[in-house]
């Protein structure tokens, strides 16, 4: 089991924050892709780097397909983010953002849900178990 290399802890802890101040000013009940800026725009202000609806390629049986996966937003490298405005995070929810650390190879997500009253409430943290690290559990906080 690896220590956690890539920071991941401090990192999932600022998104969180950032999480946190977006919900603060915009509230539960809008679009996603509003979500995305706002959340782009806190984590310009607390200087991660980050990418927006990061592309990655889907290989079936050896073939790189047209088709392309996108990730809502890929933080320091390491930090798989997907963003909701759902009533109930499903199970489905969970396994979306683990196929996504699966194809992109990384080690952690966060799932945020931002309809809810407390946004940490709305926040799953899940671990790509074919890199697991020691200190990092699928806890949102």
């Amino acid at each position: 089991m690896l220590t956690d290399p890539h920071g991941t802890n401090l990192i999932t802890r600022a998104i969180i924050g950032c999480g946190i101040r977006v919900h603060d000013v915009v509230g539960p009940g809008v679009f996603e892709n509003v979500y995305e800026e706002c959340m782009a725009y806190e984590l310009t202000a607390e200087k991660l780097q980050f990418e927006l609806q990061r592309r990655v390629p889907i290989i079936y049986k050896g073939v790189q397909l047209k088709t392309l996966y996108y990730i809502d937003i890929v933080i320091e490298g390491c930090v798989v983010v997907e963003l909701k405005s759902v009533q109930t995070l499903m199970e489905i929810h969970r396994r979306q953002v683990l196929t996504q650390l699966k194809l992109a190879n990384l080690p952690v997500g966060l799932l945020i849900n931002f309809n809810v009253v407390r946004l940490v409430d709305g926040v799953k943290r899940v671990v790509n178990p074919k890199m697991r690290i020691e200190g990092v559990t699928d806890d949102p906080v």
